[in-house]
């Protein structure tokens, strides 16, 4: 652990104290892998926020995907409804939660495709059957019964028998850079810690944080 996020578990931070960029990454990192330990499910699971044009926040669960300084990862069709709303505004916030661990991290930002290059490596990972699925579903479109599904994954299965499926041009990567990330820890009487961590003013960009401790 540095010595500037042990300065802010012992006590609160001078807020123009600047610490390196890659500092909460480290402790986003840190935290994943304790909860890879202990949560029985999905520890990379997290709760994405969209807004959409009628300014209705929608929210639903996502898996990230990959993190680093550049931000946090995940993939989906983007003719969806997260889909089509973060094309729209281009914003997006997260939670990764860990019950097990009393933990939780917010993350707010801007959102970036990723490359082409990105989005063909990650999905030509996924089973081939998940490969195909990505072709079947019309996603948050309305579907008259599961036979309907079962229809076009049949029908797709039938178009790529062999050989590489590839990508659909609508089925890509989101990166969410993140402004503001928050790290929550759990203490008695509700006491809780929270530290977080904004672009450092006046700092070149993607070069320093300011952190901060809220009360609980």
């Amino acid at each position: 652990m540095s010595d500037a996020v042990q300065a802010a578990e012992d006590g609160a931070l001078d807020p123009s104290t600047r610490h390196p960029w890659g500092e909460p990454f480290a402790k986003v990192g840190a935290w994943l892998k304790e909860a890879e330990a202990s949560e029985p499910n999905d520890p990379n699971a997290m709760a994405l926020a969209t807004v959409g044009p009628d300014g209705m926040p929608s929210v639903r669960m996502v898996l990230l995907k990959d993190f680093n300084e550049q931000g946090f990862v995940f993939y989906t069709n983007f003719e969806s409804k997260k889909g089509t709303q973060i094309l729209g505004s281009r914003k997006a916030a997260l939670v990764l939660h860990w019950k097990s661990l009393r933990r939780q991290i917010r993350v707010e930002g801007e959102v970036e495709v990723v490359s082409d290059q990105e989005a063909d490596d990650y999905y030509h990972s996924r089973p081939r059957s998940s490969q195909l699925g990505a072709w079947a579903s019309i996603q948050s479109r309305p579907m008259q019964n599961r036979f309907d599904l079962e229809k076009r994954v049949a029908l797709f299965t039938a178009k790529h028998p062999i050989g590489t499926v590839p990508r659909p041009p609508h089925w890509s990567g989101f990166r969410i850079k993140p402004v503001y990330i928050e790290f929550w820890e759990d203490r008695p009487f509700r006491l809780h810690d929270r530290l977080i961590y904004r672009p450092a003013p006046g700092a070149a960009p993607g070069t320093a944080w300011v952190t901060e401790k809220l009360y609980p």
